[in-house]
């Protein structure tokens, strides 16, 4: 990306204006833009760069994963192939012995201990040439059985390299697909983040403030929020993520001013040394599942039938959230939204 995402959101924010009325012509009727209207296909923008913006952070750890795989793929054809010169090295060593033994035997050379009887003038020459024979006998045997032995290592090597090298490139191109998977979706967030501005843009001072809301519930605050929560890691992580209420959303923000969704989860867990994986989606297939009646302060709440929307449980029903663009962090019905699915960390 060309741009990052914060210079983007910094210059797309100091460029918004009041939406302007359209020119009205003579004898024509003024046209006005319908707020609600207006608000909804912000709505409907928001989610859809939600949804990229989250597609992209899983997207980033499964390119993660696979250059690590990509990485240990190599190492492995590496040693193979470290494996495979020295097997074929030590076929070498015995090559010479082996190819003279086969150049002699074609040649007519003899060896054995008939051969010896036939061609010895006396008893005495007779007993030498045995002995001798019997040497070198055991000695090409060796040399013979160590080749072969050699032979073997270096097939099964040579295997052994072709897998591995195969594997190395098999995981190098996944690894290229999924870079330039990410590249589209990265291509795609910014065009969609690029609408988002324009509707915001688009809406009214009083909209964009109904759009924010109020940071709490009606009666309720942190204090209230936390008197009657057990202590726990999970409590902690909230406390942590009441701290950021009124910052802003920034998509692929994790902290400490700005955030998305999933990265004020980041953040939040992060304060109390907990590492979470940076998308919703991916948070939401690590911990411990818990059903919608179990929740427990801390508890991580996704939403959405792709989980692409995640907020930590405050309580009675309630969660602190990186909503979307134009809405500050803040508590909120957790009804407000599609329930997927909770995770305990």
């Amino acid at each position: 990306m060309k741009r990052s995402l914060r210079s983007v959101l910094t210059a797309g924010v100091l460029s918004l204006v009041l939406v302007s009325l359209p020119s009205i012509q003579a004898g024509a009727d003024p046209v006005f833009t319908n707020p609600t209207d207006s608000m909804a296909k912000l709505g409907e923008l928001s989610r859809q760069s939600e949804q990229t913006s989250e597609a992209l952070h899983d997207a980033q750890i499964d390119l993660e994963a696979k250059q690590s795989t990509e990485r240990d793929a190599d190492a492995v054809a590496s040693a193979d192939q470290v494996v495979l010169d020295a097997a074929r090295a030590q076929v070498e060593v015995f090559r010479p012995a082996v190819n003279q033994l086969a150049t002699a035997t074609y040649q007519g050379a003899r060896t054995n201990r008939l051969f010896a009887v036939m061609s010895s003038d006396s008893p005495q020459q007779l007993l030498d040439q045995m002995s001798v024979l019997d040497v070198i006998s055991k000695e090409t045997s060796n040399q013979v059985v160590q080749f072969w032995s050699a032979t073997s290592d270096a097939t099964s090597a040579a295997e052994a390299s072709k897998d591995s090298a195969d594997a190395a490139r098999s995981a190098a191109e996944q690894a290229k697909a999924v870079s330039d998977d990410l590249q589209r979706k990265q291509s795609d967030l910014q065009a969609q983040i690029d609408e988002v501005l324009e509707a915001f843009g688009n809406l009214s001072a009083s909209e964009r403030e109904e759009l924010a809301g109020t940071p709490f519930p009606p009666g309720l605050d942190p204090a209230t929020i936390l008197a009657h929560l057990t202590p726990g890691a999970g409590t902690s992580a909230l406390q942590a993520a009441l701290t950021r209420i009124g910052d802003p959303y920034v998509w692929g923000a994790s902290g400490p001013n700005e955030f998305d969704c999933s990265g004020l989860v980041v953040w939040a867990y992060n304060q109390i040394g907990r590492t979470l994986p940076r998308s919703s989606q991916a948070q939401a297939s690590g911990g411990m599942p818990v059903s919608r009646d179990a929740l427990q302060a801390g508890d991580l709440v996704l939403f959405y039938d792709d989980a692409s929307h995640v907020g930590i449980y405050a309580g009675n029903g309630n969660i602190v959230h990186a909503s979307t663009y134009g809405v500050p962090v803040k508590v909120e019905s957790m009804a407000t939204f599609p329930f997927y699915g909770a995770r305990r960390y």
